[in-house]
């Protein structure tokens, strides 16, 4: 099994090619399943313990106290629109610490007109994450993991079929609550396109994390970077041209992302605030989606997330806010319990 994750990670390398939005499939693979990360801004990778949800984002957290743990997440949104997951843990004699989930988004109904504004009924445009991780003790400190996914997608008459999957490994120091992991995600394949003659890439990415709580505060601190497989990740609006000032007549060249603005674009902040043993109150920042989402004139608080968390002795109940644009944000609800700790 070593020999086998050691191999793959050697040629991730080469099968990674740099992705830019609007030009891969399945963007269902990046959206929060979980209110815990979606209240730390979207990729919460970095933490290890019994949360089924974190195996699930990385692979390599997964461990046997998220056996027989179930857990289930729902957004909150309007329009009919509902995306979540179902997932559950279980311990194998063999492989061990195994998550199995089923993500899932539903888009509502639609109405299905003609060419001449003629209804021809409705449809229900669905997909779906079928998926399975494994996680792997290398030593007290270093564990690795991997997940399998197989995709899901019906818009209207066309369907597309999918794998993918997804690699990491962990360093944690237990005594000194220091951890620092390595993610690469969405490793695939469109088994299916839409057409017959279509295939796009999947939104491929590579991620590193690491976290730490203060040995005498109650704060875990802990810093993701992102797309590192793609430098520039900031948007160009392909029809802005140049200007011509109307004073000096000199001309304004389009404005681009400098170094710096670059850099800063891959980070996410993530906070937790421990304030008991059972409630956790939790705040992140992603540069990236404020500086992508955010209104041109009024930005508010575009990119920032807020959560919290009631971590009980039988379940743990958690909720995530995250706000895209003042014209849009995001509320999600993740229920967890462990159905070992019912018996009596």
């Amino acid at each position: 099994m070593k020999t086998i994750f050691l191999l793959l990670f050697s040629f991730l390398g080469g099968l990674i090619l740099a992705q830019t939005g609007g030009t891969t499939t399945f963007p269902m693979l990046d959206l929060s399943f979980s209110a815990r990360s979606t209240g730390l801004a979207g990729d919460f990778i970095s933490v290890y313990d019994e949360d089924i949800n974190m195996g699930i984002s990385n692979p390599s957290l997964i461990n046997s106290e998220m056996s027989k743990t179930a857990s289930f997440s729902t957004a909150l949104l309007s329009g009919g629109v509902n995306y979540g997951m179902f997932a559950y843990g279980l311990n194998s004699n063999k492989l061990g610490p195994i998550a199995t989930y089923i993500k899932y988004v539903s888009y509502g109904k639609f109405d299905r007109m003609n060419e001449a504004g003629i209804s021809e009924g409705t449809f229900k445009p669905f997909e779906m994450i079928a998926g399975a991780g494994i996680g792997k003790t290398l030593n007290p400190r270093i564990s690795i993991g991997a997940n399998v996914n197989f995709l899901y997608s019906q818009l209207e008459t066309y369907s597309s079929l999918g794998a993918s999957v997804d690699f990491a490994g962990t360093f944690f120091n237990p005594e000194k609550e220091f951890l620092v992991t390595i993610l690469a995600k969405n490793i695939g394949y469109q088994l299916k396109g839409y057409t017959e003659k279509t295939r796009s890439p999947l939104p491929v990415e590579i991620q590193a994390a690491t976290s730490y709580k203060l040995k005498h505060a109650p704060f875990r601190i802990s810093l993701l970077a992102h797309h590192l497989n793609q430098w520039d990740i900031t948007y160009n609006d392909p029809n802005a041209k140049e200007t011509i000032d109307a004073l000096t007549g000199d001309t304004i060249p389009v404005s681009r992302a400098g170094f710096f603005e670059k850099f800063a674009n891959h980070f996410t902040y993530q906070l937790e605030v421990l304030i008991t043993k059972n409630i956790e109150i939790r705040a992140g920042f992603d540069y990236h989606k404020r500086k992508e989402l955010a209104l041109e004139q009024r930005s508010g608080i575009a990119g920032f997330s807020f959560g919290a968390g009631l971590l009980l002795d039988k379940f743990r109940l958690d909720y995530g806010f995250v706000v895209y644009s003042r014209a849009g944000f995001n509320n999600m609800i993740t229920l967890s319990t462990n159905l070992s700790k019912w018996k009596k």
